[in-house]
């Protein structure tokens, strides 16, 4: 399946019952040869609205951490683990993440990302381990399915709590380093 044929077939997805109550897919932005790509748990209203990926205020202060470390949306890609909002913004529920996952598989197989930066600990549940702290292991890099990942704090919990930005500046800066060590085209 090249992009255009898993877009549209993700545009027509009824997998589980989020499909029901979206407005839009939020299938993912960026650039399709990306080597890093940041993932988060599901899109929001703003990004429900859209149809856009990380466009409210988390994802200003997203766009704010990439330039941070001199990374724009056009250098890397962003997804999320399911592509339709849950109700009231929930984490979405194992079943709506294991009916969506279809589509990020083939996103990361298109993709073939070099880096995954799992945004916030319900992506890093799914990606790293299903008993991941994100309060104790955020910035540690770790070896999954041949790809080097890591989480980070997401954006909205540094908007509720701005206390986690030091840290979160520290592990953005290994992820700067990282960016350096092991791709050749996204600084």
């Amino acid at each position: 399946m090249d992009w255009a044929e898993l877009h549209r077939a993700c545009l027509d997805c009824a997998r589980c019952g989020l499909c029901r109550t979206r407005r839009n897919v939020v299938f993912g932005t960026g650039a399709r040869d990306a080597e890093v790509l940041f993932v988060g748990e599901g899109p929001g209203e703003q990004e429900d609205l859209k149809g856009e990926p990380f466009v409210g205020p988390a994802g200003h202060l997203l766009d704010d951490m990439l330039e941070l470390i001199d990374l724009d949306r056009n250098k890397v890609y962003i997804a999320n683990m399911v592509k339709c909002r849950p109700p009231r913004n929930r984490d979405p529920l194992r079943e709506e993440q294991d009916a969506c996952s279809v589509w990020l598989r083939q996103q990361i197989a298109l993709l073939r990302p070099k880096l995954i930066v799992c945004l916030g600990r319900v992506a890093a549940m799914r990606f790293i381990r299903e008993d991941f702290r994100i309060s104790r292991e955020h910035g540690q890099w770790t070896i999954r399915d041949g790809v080097l990942t890591m989480a980070l704090y997401h954006p909205a919990a540094l908007l509720r709590d701005p206390r986690l930005r030091p840290d979160t500046f520290v592990d953005l800066k290994a992820l700067q380093q990282a960016v350096r060590d092991y791709c050749t085209h996204t600084l």
